[in-house]
């Protein structure tokens, strides 16, 4: 019996080859079920403008460096390969397409005609692979600084500073580094002047508290207003996809947490599902509803992050002193419960890192009775007040199509008429089982993605809520070979258990040669990991595609034309987190 899914695919498969010829695609299997196509490149700007109707976001680019992989069985020879990862939310449905690409030749034709977010997607995958883009208009470095030498994701560039030469800064070094600092408008695509007026360049940021983290935005300034403004990322990045290349399956969770660092064990979500996908790994009953749960309450944390420092930026000062106070209360069940608080590292592949303890739901009950109330409170605060209004309504707008168009994902689109949340349209985890409403807007301003966010704290009430008055029984961690670490309590009762565990956090599990990638609905959109298996002990490639990367790269399209004060908002509403950026 055919699933939607697969049918869905079918017709997909069947569209392509009657407008382009069988004999150009190769079929690969995924773990993840993901329909995948190799195609040729002289193909390939053609088939992705025949697939944007169907398929209306591009929702990740990236390259992957084939060189040293083992197991490639039924896939076309590659030294480099690009990958289109696109998602259509009409159909429910996603497609990959893959270019295989020599090292003597690493040309690709740039889609940003197609997809205009893929101008930041090509960057990165210039920056990291050394992959051209003919056509790009700014194909510079995105994440890494401007003299950095080689492309840092390829296997032959080193890993860690202990395989590089020693850092050495001399006068010459200095030097070099001041003059690539230097600031060129026309660089950036600015003009210093015109016949009628000559422009004022303003840096907001790296170092400003109203860009929430290590972020810079160029200005272009006609006297207070906005001519241009282009973000400048990258003052973050910390290699967290070439550490997954070289840290175990299990060492690496600790990592996840750091990416969106206001999310915590959610994270660890969108890793732990693709390692399970690939290993085929079943986790208890127990276990999902207790991630669950936990996911949850760093939603709730995340986005009272978000409410008290957006009402701040936009000229209140007391709110974000009471919500930053109940985050701490949610900080204290979390530590109850995990050990941790902002970065537990809590999610283990199979289940979690141990039983709830007692008194749990004592916890967590005395708080969702607590929170409902104070956030109506801050309503009255907050949200009716008319400045709070004057600042935001209509400020900062675009449309759903923008918002497909730019990789828009989360609270952000669905600020806009979308009600598309992957925990209702694609159930994860267990989500299936759970009662809630996925809260929507119509504006698509800074006020409406302000208050869905202060709604979905809500449903979130709601998910914990039945966690508490459902949990089942049994085991908090699959008994699977691949479960890594196996249950504690095991590990002095046999000696096969030992055994088990010393080798698996020691040298990792061995998971099976396969690709894999699970999206989840994380604070500020969706998050996934594509994890690619050679059949050895750690990811031969780890790609996270986070959703503030995309989200940054629409700024300059919300904010030209407006004042300063405005961008304010504007960046406020986002909800971003620079490490979730610059990973």
């Amino acid at each position: 019996m055919q699933t939607a899914e697969s049918m869905v695919h079918s017709q997909v498969e069947e569209t392509l080859y009657r407008q382009f010829g069988q004999q150009q695609f190769t079929v690969q299997a995924t773990a993840d079920s993901i329909l995948t196509l190799w195609v040729p490149r002289s193909l390939l700007s053609d088939v992705l403008q025949f697939l944007k109707p169907q398929f209306s976001m591009l929702y990740d680019l990236f390259a992957i460096d084939e060189r040293t992989r083992q197991h490639r069985s039924g896939q076309p020879a590659s030294d480099f390969t690009v990958v289109y990862q696109l998602l259509s939310m009409e159909r429910n449905a996603d497609i990959r397409i893959k270019v295989a690409l020599t090292e003597s030749d690493l040309h690709l034709p740039t889609i940003i005609s197609i997809w205009p977010n893929a101008n930041w997607y090509e960057r990165e995958a210039w920056d990291m692979f050394g992959v051209v883009f003919d056509g790009h208009p700014t194909l510079y470095r995105i994440l890494l600084p401007p003299t950095w030498e080689g492309h840092a994701l390829r296997k032959d560039h080193p890993a860690r500073a202990t395989e590089m030469a020693p850092f050495e800064m001399g006068p010459e070094r200095v030097a070099k580094e001041q003059e690539a600092l230097r600031f060129r408008p026309e660089e950036w695509g600015m003009e210093k002047a015109t016949e009628d007026s000559e422009y004022m360049f303003l840096n907001l940021g790296p170092n400003h508290p109203s860009v929430h983290g290590v972020f810079r935005v160029a200005l272009q300034l006609d006297g207070e207003v906005i001519i241009d403004s282009v973000p400048d990322i990258g003052y973050h990045h910390r290699g967290a996809e070439k550490m997954g290349e070289r840290q175990t399956w299990h060492t690496y969770i600790p990592y996840t947490d750091r990416i969106d660092y206001l999310g915590g064990v959610m994270n660890n979500l969108a890793y732990i599902q693709s390692v399970e996908m690939l290993g085929g790994v079943v986790v208890p009953e127990r276990a999902k509803i207790i991630r669950i749960m936990l996911s949850e309450l760093f939603r709730i944390s995340s986005h009272l992050v978000f409410y008290g420092t957006f009402v701040q930026d936009v000229g209140q000062m007391s709110p974000v002193f009471y919500m930053f106070a109940d985050r701490e209360r949610l900080f204290g069940i979390i530590e109850a419960i995990t050990g941790g608080r902002m970065h537990p590292a809590w999610f283990r592949i199979g289940g979690v890192a141990q039983d709830l303890p007692e008194g749990w739901d004592t916890l967590i009950r005395d708080f969702i009775d607590f929170l409902p109330a104070r956030l109506d409170h801050y309503d009255k605060m907050a949200m009716q007040n008319k400045m709070l209004k004057d600042r935001t309504v209509g400020i900062g707008v675009y449309t759903q199509q923008e918002a497909i168009d730019w990789g828009i994902t989360g609270p952000g689109l669905r600020a806009t008429g979308c009600d598309w949340d992957v925990r209702k349209k694609r159930p994860y985890g267990g989500y299936d089982q759970f009662d809630f409403d996925v809260p929507i807007s119509h504006n698509g301003d800074c006020y409406d993605r302000a208050e869905l966010r202060i709604e979905e704290m809500r449903q979130s009430l709601r998910i914990i809520r039945q966690c508490l008055d459902n949990m089942p029984g049994g085991p908090y961690k699959s008994d699977h070979r691949l479960t890594t670490p196996p249950p504690k309590e095991r590990t002095m009762e046999d000696i096969e258990t030992l055994i088990h565990h010393f080798l698996n956090v020691s040298w990792g599990p061995v998971v099976p040669a396969g690709e894999a990638s699970v999206m989840i609905e994380a604070t500020k959109g969706i998050n996934s990991y594509h994890l690619i298996s050679d059949g050895g002990t750690n990811s031969y490639r780890t790609r996270i595609r986070t959703p503030s990367f995309p989200h940054l790269q629409q700024i300059p399209l919300i904010s030209n034309g407006l004042m300063i004060p405005d961008l304010i908002a504007i960046i406020a509403s986002i909800d971003f987190v620079m490490a979730d950026v610059d990973r």
